[in-house]
């Protein structure tokens, strides 16, 4: 067999990808890049309006038809009901990117429980949507790639003086979640690497958003960064199509981190 070149390898045409909280800041980049890679995108969103200006505003280089859904990864049913209608809009889902994530931004100091709980059913809900996808390319007897969202702060812990005086420190919760997606990973993958169903995470460094960061913690933040500055959305095009695509057709269960080297020292 001819060994395919690297434009086929990382081509997504005539596949069909789903990705969650596809309307947000990084979201919004990742969608592009899978678009921009030839496949259909069916972009997620617990906001109706949102869902539909960002399908509409990804690139179309072949003939895909992109679509847009209201998903709300912390109810079951809806996560549920968003795969059947994808499935009944594009046929199947050949690409899973569990990317949507909300909860409370309370630090140690003044978590209840409550709030921690709710940081923690992203993790059930990516579980739930990753399942059902599985499930879906299994019963149509085709190989599909989930790649899970992470973060370096699911690997190290953050610098308090970072925050102190600036903002509230990066929450505890988001931290046990981030990492506990990590681990999902690998667990999933050796399941499901039989059923030709590749599990991958993507984890981020340090990408805040202009609109929403507090005034001064990209200064406290860029001296602990080897790359001395923060990452910018379109620096994870690359990496979420090659954990999409068959560039990476030999991996599973692995956290693929892009941090400008904040996880090296």
């Amino acid at each position: 067999m001819a060994s395919p070149d690297i434009q086929t390898l990382f081509d997504l045409s005539g596949k069909v990808a789903l990705i969650s909280g596809a309307s947000g800041y990084l979201g919004n980049a990742m969608s592009a890049a899978l678009a921009e890679a030839g496949a259909a995108v069916i972009v997620t969103s617990r906001d109706a309006d949102r869902a539909a200006a960002a399908a509409a505003a990804l690139p179309r280089p072949g003939e895909a038809t992109h679509h847009a859904l209201v998903m709300d990864q912390h109810d079951p049913q809806s996560i549920e009901r968003a795969v059947a209608q994808s499935i009944e809009l594009a046929g199947g889902i050949d690409v899973l990117v569990n990317n949507g994530q909300f909860g409370p931004g309370n630090d140690w100091t003044d978590i209840t429980t409550e709030q921690f709980n709710t940081q923690l059913h992203n993790a059930s809900g990516y579980f739930e949507l990753a399942r059902l996808v599985r499930n879906q390319a299994v019963d149509r007897d085709q190989n599909a790639s989930i790649v899970m969202i992470g973060s370096m702060y699911g690997q190290v812990a953050s610098y308090p003086a970072a925050y102190d005086g600036v903002c509230n420190a990066s929450p505890v919760s988001y931290h046990a979640l981030k990492g506990g997606i990590i681990h999902m990973t690998r667990h999933l993958a050796v399941y499901w690497a039989t059923d030709g169903v590749r599990v991958n995470c993507l984890s981020p460094g340090a990408f805040p958003n202009p609109q929403s960061v507090p005034e001064g913690l990209v200064e406290r933040l860029i001296p602990r960064c080897p790359m001395q500055r923060m990452g910018l959305p379109h620096e994870l095009k690359g990496a979420i199509v090659f954990l999409a695509s068959d560039a990476s057709s030999y991996m599973t269960g692995q956290n693929l981190t892009i941090d400008g080297g904040w996880t090296a020292w």
